[in-house]
């Protein structure tokens, strides 16, 4: 009798250990909760394991588990994560995934060598942009205005089509750097970027990271303010695409289609959008049109290797809006823009009017990426790219006022590059990585005819080895894909007497990280080494009659160091504190002279600069309300502003001269505040107070082409005076709520004050210790709304209808964005809202709207 209690208790430990033990198999339907229509290729993993399926193609799945208990992680790219609960074997039902584009979900190309904030443990100053929230906000604006509403940041829209700027803490586009898809796209000779060229890059954003300061980068890259970072679509799993239409104010109208095959069974992905747009433009006779095309195949063959080929572009021309005097624009609105008239061109689609300027330009741009996963420890991933920018600025010669020719100067390159880094993660505090960064770059610029107006020839009287020709052919007219295809090689057909020549520029770097995570502290530790090789061939001055000439080889070295720490006070508090330290090369367009035609070497040039950076930051996380602290202090110092003329008009720079080195800090706070007080409703706001000034007073220097002194002394008094160009008071508040399901309103205000001209140290106004530094420009805010509506359509709602308006500037707000003199008022002079009218200046915006209809399938 004593062994039926033991008999009975050993059943039910078997049967337990039975039931523990027994396999649950676990089904259900993966959907898009937007859309209602099923997700293929969506994650589904055991929690806790490796065990782990992939939706097919009707969203279905069936996961089999060693446990009756447990819960399973389903994720998809860009969308949120869901975690769901199970006991035994059962069927889940439909499961709706709520696309979120999380930037750790859709980087799957090249995901090494981007560098985004998520990638690292220890934080950093960024504000990120996602691909809904461009997709609202675009419009017709490019990548700057997009980052507008974000701490630190000034837009500065110009005019014309693709001619903004971004000022990021002060600094210019030339001190930030633009990566996408991890490549470095910022212009190789001068450090500039031109959003014509881009114009198409929102299109296929992914989403746009904005990294202030000195960010998660490890290229030795100009990031003194700050990286923009921009991943676009790669291989989607989902087929699909949609067809959007969109038009706006002043006869806009944009025309995009985008498909997906999603990824096959056999583990092919391609992805294709093209588009077309043209308008007139806000500013008087700035009309322009162009292209967009992306192309994409990407290839996983299994889990450990994807391939992605990548071809984008966007081939465009547009007329340029010049600034005018503020005096000239109260007389004439704020859209003036001086235009010929009368001129009966093929080219000319503006009744009669002719534009001064006029960019055209179409930069391919191929991109093969490669992610293998070694083993579980670590990765290697390597972007191949090559771009073939062909271009021209084609600026209108006039003889008494009547246009004879348009004069185009040329900037044409051939680029290659190779992005490469191999991650490690040595054990479970321990992570390392380390790589390089090959660019290899020739630059070719000229000046030729891009379209004769009232003549069909032009006798250059300027020497071409020796002797006067005729230019009688044209190149490329406003057509950018003739440019892309008629390199005009005939140098004999080409202005000498300004400049004909070509340059090599080839950059070697190498770059690591070391970080370390346990528990509540994060330590990082970045460093890259690069050196650079400059070479320059002249052909329209060259000595002997039809031999190019040779300059000397400059070969210079810099290097980056950045470090930084971070401890998790609990879940929702972190504190960090990073700093780093640049030693920037100088540009090409620093070394030599290329005032008009010139080998010759910038005698002022020594050495690199010098930038050091501290920041240090708060976070605190929650589910409805979050919010980032930042300070930060940057110094760049050992940058030589100079200047070249050219006295006795022989087409060669012959009277030089430099500043001292010059020094400017910066300095700041910024604060971003996220809330959601009720479902549906979002409020976010931001504040940045900056402190940039010049520290240090200057001296200049003035020399002969031999060296020779002709100056020396002059000072320019500018310890203290502000930065200008950019408002160092910026603060926003923004709203969106959904009203219904789908139905979405949202607004945001935008407020810039401490706004001040650019200085110029040459001015007789900075020669004297009582100066009164950079005029202070109107402080101005700025207010946009937007309405958006998703129809659901078709079997099971798969398919949808998107309207979207945007009204920017609501209130039609009068303001200057930003000023290129620095004319103080003094007594007499004419003045509005404190600005003397004598300063030219760019007018911002005023009221515009854009409306688009987005069918998705």
């Amino acid at each position: 009798m004593k062994k039926i209690p033991q008999f009975l208790l050993m059943a039910v430990a078997f049967l337990f250990t039975t039931v523990m033990m027994a396999q649950s198999a676990i089904t259900g339907t993966i959907i898009d909760a937007e859309l209602n229509s099923p997700l293929p290729g969506a994650n589904v993993v055991e929690k806790g394991t490796t065990n782990g399926v992939s939706s097919d193609f009707d969203g279905k799945f069936k996961l089999e588990t060693t446990t009756s208990v447990g819960q399973i992680v389903i994720s998809f790219v860009g969308y949120s994560s869901v975690t769901l609960k199970f006991t035994g074997s059962a069927n889940l039902g439909n499961i709706k995934l709520t696309p979120d584009n999380s930037l750790d979900e859709i980087v799957i190309i090249g995901s090494g060598v981007i560098d985004l904030a998520e990638d690292r443990k220890t934080p950093i100053a960024v504000s990120t942009i996602k691909a809904n929230q461009i997709q609202e906000k675009t419009g017709t604006s490019d990548l700057p205005e997009i980052l507008k509403s974000t701490p630190s940041v000034q837009s500065v829209q110009k005019g014309g089509f693709g001619e903004g700027q971004l000022f990021l803490r002060g600094f210019d586009q030339t001190n930030t750097a633009f990566l996408l898809n991890g490549q470095p796209i910022n212009g190789v000779e001068d450090g500039k970027m031109y959003w014509s060229n881009w114009s198409g890059v929102l299109d296929v954003a992914q989403a746009v990271q904005i990294q202030r300061g000195l960010g998660s980068s490890k290229l030795a890259i100009s990031s003194v303010g700050g990286t923009v970072n921009i991943v676009t679509k790669t291989i989607d799993r989902r087929e699909g695409g949609f067809v959007q239409q969109m038009i706006a104010n002043d006869n806009y109208t944009k025309t995009t289609a985008s498909y997906s095959t999603g990824l096959s069974e056999k583990g092919w992905a391609f992805t294709a959008l093209l588009g077309h747009w043209q308008g007139e433009g806000y500013a008087d006779r700035t009309d322009g049109q162009g292209q967009t095309y992306f192309l994409s195949l990407g290839y996983k063959p299994n889990e450990n290797n994807i391939f992605n080929l990548m071809i984008t572009g966007a081939p465009q021309w547009h007329a340029a809006s010049g600034y005018n005097t503020l005096e000239t624009y109260l007389d004439k609105g704020r859209r003036y823009n001086f235009a010929f008239t009368g001129v009966n061109s093929p080219n000319n689609i503006s009744e009669g009017y002719y534009p001064t300027g006029r960019n055209v330009y179409h930069k391919p741009v191929a991109n093969l990426s490669w992610d293998l996963t070694i083993n579980d420890q670590s990765s290697l991933s390597t972007v191949l790219y090559a771009s073939a920018g062909r271009g021209t600025f084609a600026s209108t010669i006039s003889s008494g006022g009547v246009p004879t020719y348009a004069r185009g100067s040329n900037n044409n390159h051939n680029w290659y590059g190779m992005v490469s880094n191999y991650n490690n993660q040595l054990n479970e505090y321990l992570s390392f990585n380390v790589g390089a960064d090959v660019r290899l770059y020739n630059g070719i610029h000229f000046r030729s005819v891009n379209e004769f107006l009232s003549i069909d020839s032009i006798d250059d009287s300027s020497n071409y080895n020796g002797g006067s020709y005729t230019i009688s052919k044209t190149f490329g007219g406003i057509n950018p894909w003739n440019l892309l295809f008629n390199t005009n090689n005939d140098h004999a057909q080409r202005f000498h007497g300004y400049y004909d020549y070509e340059e090599k520029i080839n950059y070697t770097g190498v770059f690591g990280q070391l970080e370390y995570s346990k528990d509540q502290l994060s330590a990082f530790f970045q460093g890259s080494a690069s050196t650079q090789s400059h070479f320059r061939t002249e052909y329209g001055e060259a000595e002997n009659e039809g031999e190019a000439e040779d300059s000397d080889k400059i070969n210079n070295t810099g290097f980056n160091a950045k470090a930084g720490a971070a401890y998790n006070i609990n879940e929702n508090n972190i504190v960090f504190v990073n700093a780093g330290y640049y030693s920037r090369q100088p540009y090409h367009s620093d070394l030599f002279i290329n005032d008009r035609s010139s080998n010759q070497l910038n005698p002022f040039v020594e050495g690199n600069q010098k930038i050091t950076g501290f920041e240090a930051g708060y976070k605190l996380l929650g589910n409805r309300f979050s919010a980032n602290l930042n300070v930060y202090h940057t110094t760049w110092a050992d940058k030589v502003d100079y200047s070249s003329k050219d006295t006795d008009s022989d087409g060669l720079a012959d009277e030089f001269t430099k500043t001292s080195p010059l020094k400017q800090v910066h300095m700041g706070v910024e604060l971003e505040i996220f809330t959601r007080p009720i479902d549906g409703l979002n409020i976010n706001g931001y504040v940045s107070v900056g402190d940039w000034t010049y520290n240090g007073n200057i001296t200049t220097r003035t020399t002969d082409d031999t060296g020779a002194v002709i100056a020396n002394g002059d000072t320019s008094y500018i310890d203290g005076v502000k930065v200008g160009e950019a408002a160092q008071f910026t603060a926003g508040v923004s709203a969106d709520y959904e009203i219904l399901p789908r139905l979405k309103i949202g607004a945001n205000w935008n407020q810039y004050d401490n706004l001040y001209g650019a200085a110029d140290f040459g001015s007789d106004e900075f020669k004297t210790d009582n100066n009164r530094g950079s005029i202070k420009l109107p402080s101005y805010d700025t207010v946009d709304t937007g309405v958006s509506y998703k129809w659901l359509l078709g079997k099971e709602d798969q398919n949808s209808l998107q309207f979207r308006v945007n009204i920017n500037n609501v209130f039609d707000e009068v303001y200057i964005e930003n000023s290129r003199d620095n004319i103080h008022v003094d007594s007499g002079d004419v003045a509005w809202k404190g600005v003397n009218v004598k300063n030219g200046v760019w007018f911002g915006y005023g009221r515009t709207w854009n409306f688009s209809l987005r069918y998705n399938f």
